[in-house]
């Protein structure tokens, strides 16, 4: 007779009919979860309102945790118990207020069978529309079938229409006729330079360093070795650790001398000395041990770009990397040199650093460095995220928004940047930004995917505008007021068609001269990436 222990059989939970189950997915920090409570309670209270209001009832998979002062669901683990307890049929909606991280539901959404709809509320206080971005764009990873809304609180007439939409047939979907296959390009002299620039690096090759993946939860920021290496394009895998290493050996004399550059610059850096809640010149200067050590391991490992994940692994070790980010990102930064002292590293170029280790960022920067330096353009990018956006006499500029790794070209240099300690929030042993309002000017927006087991990348134009004061203020102060800020003008793309279709909650951005440069750099960036077999789409008013 056999003694093996069989797990016992399941019982499969039955569906009740007009009930839809939801969920909350939250960070990994409690001080976060915390904090941000509040108005994720307020969004459920208004949606489940509306789902009242249409007939059904909403039935919360995960009671509130009175005793953590929250109702998220903060870990993976939590989250693959919360889904044993959800009829595999039922109607699921994901409710977010808040950055959330992915991997703390994507394993129960990965085999749920009933309609997913994922929700977020209209707000940039926190950045719910940022964790919506990222969850759905890993549920497209994935290969998992969902719809989307967003709303202020569910009262107005669009959004009731599309919730009444998705409970009556389980599908919604949304306006994308902005968004175009690549057409046959035409013969031109950009054309020629991507298509060169792409034969190179397949044929040279790149190396990106990661300094540990999975940022955040960032499921859909991985891209396997398959994907990356017939682009020409190789790991470097690296270890957070051998960072901390390497900036215990830089110099106190050393990190001086990179904020010495940087006041020399007129760099602005607003500083006390309450560790727990001001920016501190200490604080600095781990920053800029952390900016030198970048550079001597990239060095070491001849590194085309560099990632840190800073988030969740280093913010209990040191403070934010943000900084340190931002000026690898930038041409004219602080000059750092090999451990012996004879050689400059990376002179006169930027270190493309992909903020969070998001490797479709990675992929993006290494192209745009390369046709921005061959067109005589400033190389200098970054991402953000698409936190949020307003109308401002009669046109919707999106606030553009990333917790500090913009390079201070994009601000219209060192003397209009500046630096604020970090959220304590989020990063607990603080640091500093580097941040700013970025300048006026045309710009090209692109982001790396995946979606259907292949690259994609989606290309288009837009243009950054400058707004009064007060109204910069007030933006600022309606999501987080330290980070670095861009009021962007998205060209022939809705607000609800780039919520609709954007496969990230990051945004990669490069400036041209003026609008004609900027639509030669696309148009070289189109050539480039099609070379390369990434599937190219053009998004609004793209001249080709």
């Amino acid at each position: 007779m056999s003694t093996y222990l069989f797990p016992p059989p399941a019982e499969e939970i039955s569906a009740e009919p007009g009930v839809v189950y939801t969920v909350a997915s939250g960070d990994l920090r409690q001080s976060a979860n915390v904090t941000c409570w509040p108005a994720q309670r307020q969004f459920e209270n208004d949606l489940a309102a509306a789902v009242d209001a249409l007939g059904w009832r909403v039935q919360r998979a995960h009671p509130e945790d009175t005793g953590e002062g929250h109702g998220f669901i903060a870990s993976q683990r939590q989250g693959i118990e919360v889904f044993r307890t959800i009829p595999p049929d039922a109607p699921l909606i994901v409710a977010e207020a808040v950055w959330q991280y992915s991997h703390h539901v994507l394993a129960g959404l990965r085999t749920h069978r009933g309609p997913i709809l994922v929700v977020a509320n209209w707000s940039g206080q926190f950045p719910g529309l940022v964790g919506l971005l990222n969850l759905t764009a890993s549920l497209t990873k994935a290969d998992v079938a969902h719809s989307i809304l967003w709303s202020k609180d569910f009262t107005d007439d669009w959004a009731v229409r599309g919730l009444r939409t998705w409970l009556a047939t389980g599908i919604l979907t949304h306006d994308l006729s902005h968004v175009r296959d690549l057409p046959q390009l035409p013969a031109a002299p950009e054309v020629d330079l991507g298509r060169a620039l792409a034969a190179q690096l397949r044929r040279d090759k790149a190396i990106i360093g990661v300094f540990d993946e999975g940022c955040m939860g960032m499921y859909n920021a991985i891209i396997d070795d398959e994907l990356l290496n017939p682009l020409g394009i190789y790991k470097e895998r690296l270890s957070q650790s051998a960072l901390v290493a390497e900036m215990a050996r830089v110099g106190d004399d050393e990190a001086q001398a990179v904020r010495d550059w940087l006041d020399a610059a007129g760099m602005t850096f607003h500083t006390g000395t309450d560790e727990a809640s001001e920016l501190t010149d200490a604080q600095l200067l781990s920053q800029f041990r952390m900016y030198v050590a970048a550079l001597r391991i990239s060095d070491d490992f001849g590194l085309d770009a560099v990632g840190i994940q800073y988030q969740q692994g280093l913010k209990d070790t040191v403070p934010a990397s943000d900084l340190a980010e931002g000026l690898l990102n930038n041409v004219e930064r602080p000059p750092v040199r090999s451990r012996d002292g004879a050689r400059e590293l990376y002179p006169g170029q930027p270190l493309p650093h992909f903020n969070e280790v998001d490797e479709g960022v990675a992929v993006d920067s290494l192209v745009t460095n390369r046709i921005w330096t061959a067109m005589g353009l400033d190389p200098a990018t970054t991402l953000h995220d698409i936190r949020w956006g307003d109308d401002h006499d009669g046109r919707f500029v999106w606030v553009m928004e990333i917790s500090g790794s913009v390079p201070a070209s994009h601000n219209g240099g060192y003397h209009r940047s500046y630096s604020m300690r970090q959220p304590p929030m989020y990063f607990p042993l603080g640091g500093g930004t580097l941040s700013g309002v970025s300048r006026p000017g045309e710009i090209v927006w692109s982001r790396v995917f995946i979606a259907d087991g292949v690259l994609h990348v989606d290309l288009g134009r837009g243009t950054v505008v400058e707004l009064p004061e007060e109204e910069t203020r007030r933006r600022l102060d309606a999501t987080t007021p330290q980070w670095p800020i861009m009021h962007a003008v998205l060209h022939g793309v809705g607000r609800d068609q780039l919520m609709a279709r954007h496969k990230a909650n990051h945004l990669n951005v490069a400036y041209g001269l003026d609008a004609a440069s900027a639509d030669r750099a696309l148009l070289a960036k189109a050539a480039m990436f099609e070379a390369l077999g990434v599937v190219v789409h053009l998004c609004g008013d793209v001249r080709i």
